[in-house]
């Protein structure tokens, strides 16, 4: 028996990293997933996983920030499953590390079509499913924003907007049974190893900020909140902000 037998879930940008992790640690407790992301070669290796794990999976192959994707991306779950319990808006797309007063316009609609507006469109189309029955939804912002980490401004902007959104969703949508929160990881995935290559110094100095002194793990650290988060053993958590991240944010 899994703590989230017959919940129905979906995850965006589920190809990989974070968001593969996460899949298989709720396909773990017994979730059904829909898994998101923009290339369905990586998707069906993160549905494998899952099925190999003896949950039901399917891909949905959607740009997170294009409104119609998304609720096809909601519609097809629920077709396929018959309701919706958990949503965890994980993709975000970025640019590399720019000063603010280099970034571009490209550079911050990036960061917020993939980020802010595919939490915004998923919510929403989540919304009329989890109203009747309750639901958990699960948002992912970043210690980098919290923190003012250089030459992420762009980044930082879409996910503070995040977490401005996720408190007021769950003011709203409390009397409904969704709960809202906010996951703010750091994790090994190839992204963080692409940082380290490109900011050597920023990453040697978040690693000696970090008290655990590692990045965590996108399973068995991240998505193991995930799963609390998603359960009923968070059923009166709502609007908070979880730093998911070895301690560098109180470290600082």
């Amino acid at each position: 028996m899994g703590t989230l037998d017959g919940k129905v879930a979906i995850v965006t940008g589920a190809g990989g990293g974070i968001g593969q992790g996460i899949a298989v640690a709720l396909a773990k407790e017994g979730a059904s997933l829909t898994v998101v992301g923009r290339n369905l070669e990586t998707l069906n290796s993160t549905v494998d996983m899952v099925k190999a794990l003896g949950a039901e999976a399917i891909a949905v192959k959607c740009d997170v920030g294009i409104r119609q994707d998304v609720d096809r991306m909601v519609a097809e779950t629920v077709r396929k499953f018959g309701s919706l319990d958990i949503l965890v808006n994980n993709a975000q797309a970025a640019s590399g590390s720019i000063p603010l007063e280099k970034t571009s316009d490209e550079d911050l609609a990036i960061t917020m079509n993939s980020g802010f507006y595919g939490v915004w469109f998923a919510m929403q189309a989540a919304f009329p499913h989890m109203s009747e029955r309750g639901g958990k939804i699960i948002n992912f912002g970043s210690n980098a924003a919290v923190n003012g980490l250089p030459g992420k401004s762009a980044y930082a902007a879409a996910k503070e907007a995040v977490r401005g959104i996720t408190r007021v969703a769950a003011t709203e949508w409390g009397q409904y049974k969704i709960n809202v929160n906010v996951i703010c990881p750091i994790a090994a995935t190839p992204g963080v190893l692409k940082w380290q290559e490109e900011q050597p110094r920023q990453y040697k100095a978040a690693m000696a900020s970090t008290p655990m002194r590692r990045f965590g793990d996108s399973e068995k650290d991240i998505g193991r909140v995930v799963v609390f988060l998603a359960s009923d053993d968070s059923g009166y958590i709502t609007g908070q902000t979880i730093m998911v991240d070895g301690g560098q944010t109180y470290a600082r």
